[in-house]
């Protein structure tokens, strides 16, 4: 087995190579979404600039998370590299260390370093995202800017069911734009459609504004107030606007089983969490596609070649993660399926390379 020291070596070597290219990254990130934030703030006398650089600190964690998968690569990759390179691993070879024996540090690290992000640093990020979307609220409260798609809410009341259509929101979802009301008795009987330029939630209803009634039989007519019963709560629709992103990694349970009990849609925060729980295994599938790609540089020549060849390959799994998220998230496949079969195919596959190159 390989020794305490020449293990620590390794994955010393491995965690310092990812450090830089992650907080490389993260620079990058910021400083691009500092001047997109510039940019967009240019003509709002209430962003001023310190304000705008404290807004762009607070969104690159949550952004940065996203890219961490890509910083084991490239670091796994650069450390692999810089280790053939200088023939450390040709020795430690040569003293009778197998490929198995030295990847088991860095696979450890990044094992480590999923824990910790998905326990530590997810957390952190999704606070500071929050915050930053209270203050853009504050900033921007002129504007429907927190979501810009269109959404749907399933709910209850004690004239019967109702199902809203909106356009976009603010104020977490108390205020809706471009809203469609479809309203149905007890029975589920549909009674009548409401369209309406905005509304805005009060105590227990909906108040739709410039509103046109149309229902079966019927001539459309108009309202300039139209009162909508429901039996959700201002925070239950504040919880149900928040991005899965938003939310830390130990509140997704609790929030998904609030916005299930509110009638509302939680495939996309199961999802998240799942997604979060493989995250170490993703981490070590990088480590592993990496190795597959750059521990044969000094006999086989063609460094670049087979650089690009292991940036290729995270590509490909990044896309295929989000394909089968894409999918989990459409319903087409379970959430712990659509989180984990990325990472357990990737898993597999590196290890097979690994196999047929190192030892087959």
């Amino acid at each position: 087995m390989i020794g305490p020291t020449l293990g620590l070596y390794f994955g010393s070597r491995f965690v310092k190579s990812v450090a830089v290219v992650f907080f490389t990254i993260f620079a990058l990130i910021y400083m691009v979404d500092f001047v997109e934030m510039l940019r967009r703030t240019g003509d709002n006398p209430n962003a001023s600039a310190t304000l705008v650089a404290w807004l762009s600190l607070l969104h690159t964690p949550a952004v940065s998370e996203q890219i961490l998968p890509f910083a084991v690569l490239f670091g796994a990759m650069a450390s692999f590299i810089t280790l053939t390179r200088k023939l450390e691993l040709v020795v430690a070879r040569a003293a009778g260390v197998s490929v198995w024996q030295f990847l088991t540090p860095p696979i450890l690290a990044a094992l480590a370093i999923g824990v910790l992000a998905v326990a530590v640093y997810n957390p952190l990020s999704a606070m500071m995202k929050q915050q930053a979307d209270q203050i853009e609220t504050g900033v921007f409260k002129s504007k429907f800017l927190a979501n810009v798609t269109s959404m749907w809410i399933r709910q209850k009341s004690v004239d019967g069911q109702s199902i809203l259509r909106a356009e976009a929101s603010s104020d977490m979802g108390l205020r809706l734009a471009g809203v469609s009301a479809f309203v149905f008795d007890p029975k589920g009987k549909f009674l009548e459609r409401a369209d309406a330029d905005d509304a805005e939630m009060g105590n227990g209803e909906w108040r739709l504004n410039h509103v046109i009634i149309t229902a079966p039989g019927e001539e459309p007519r108009r309202a300039d107030v139209y009162h909508l019963a429901t039996n959700l709560l201002p925070s239950q629709v504040v919880q149900s606007f928040v991005s899965p992103e938003a939310v830390s990694f130990w509140s997704l349970p609790r929030v998904a089983e609030e916005t299930e009990g509110a009638g509302l849609d939680a495939v996309g925060y199961r999802l998240r969490f799942q997604s979060l729980l493989a995250l170490p295994a993703l981490l070590a599938a990088m480590v592993l596609i990496a190795a597959s790609f750059s521990l044969k540089l000094s006999r086989m020549g063609g460094v670049g070649v087979l650089v690009l060849g292991g940036v290729g390959a995270g590509f490909v799994l990044y896309v295929a993660t989000k394909l089968v998220s894409d999918l989990g998230g459409a319903g087409v496949l379970s959430t712990p399926v659509a989180a984990w079969s990325p990472a357990i195919v990737a898993n597999m596959l590196g290890a097979l390379t690994l196999l047929n190159r190192e030892d087959g």
